[in-house]
């Protein structure tokens, strides 16, 4: 018989921080297993989205942009949060022309991950877009600034493997991609 790790129920929550595009609640919980009780912060965030987008020649719309947590400017694919009352894959078209200029009439959905389940309750869904051209035009949020860049395919899986594509929700959208059923 497989044991199972304990669980924890939540006996009370507060919301302590109210972050624009995220809070943080506090958790009081018990452990099911012993009763020990301990405190848990959790970062409440929207749903998200991210797109691998490739044009018609199997170049993908890369990406790149400051990040603020780690204070330097990565590469990364499209993507941000879905708004409320959005579907993920609204999110995902608005997301790509908005950051890229880039549309696809062809979308396939890869799967979703969980960014960060220790401390994020939030899900993120990666998508692929085939056939891609820059038709749109860029609109960034307030805070984005972004610059675009067409890679070959195998280029990017390079990337990945040489640790210059390093943000995990990237690399977790070309896994999907890789291990896709239908290839």
């Amino acid at each position: 018989m497989e044991a199972k790790p304990d669980t924890w129920r939540r006996e009370s929550s507060k919301q302590i921080a109210d972050c624009r595009v995220f809070t943080v609640r506090e958790d009081a919980c018990l452990r099911e297993g012993n009763g020990q009780q301990a405190t848990f912060f959790v970062v409440e965030s929207p749903t998200w989205v991210n797109v691998i987008a490739l044009t018609q020649s199997r170049e993908v719309v890369l990406i790149k942009q400051f990040r603020h947590g780690i204070e330097t400017t990565i590469i990364e694919i499209p993507g941000g949060m879905v708004d409320p009352g959005e579907k993920p894959l609204d999110a995902a078209k608005r997301e790509l022309v908005e950051e890229t200029g880039y549309t696809s009439d062809s979308w396939t959905f890869l799967g979703k991950s969980h960014p960060n389940p220790a401390i994020q309750n939030n899900e993120i869904f990666h998508y692929l877009a085939i056939d891609c051209e820059r038709t749109g035009n860029i609109h960034f949020d307030d805070h984005e600034s972004i610059t675009t860049d067409l890679v070959p395919l195998d280029g990017v899986r390079r990337m990945i493997a040489d640790g210059k594509i390093s943000h995990s929700l990237v690399v977790a959208a070309f896994y999907y991609l890789d291990h896709r059923s239908d290839q």
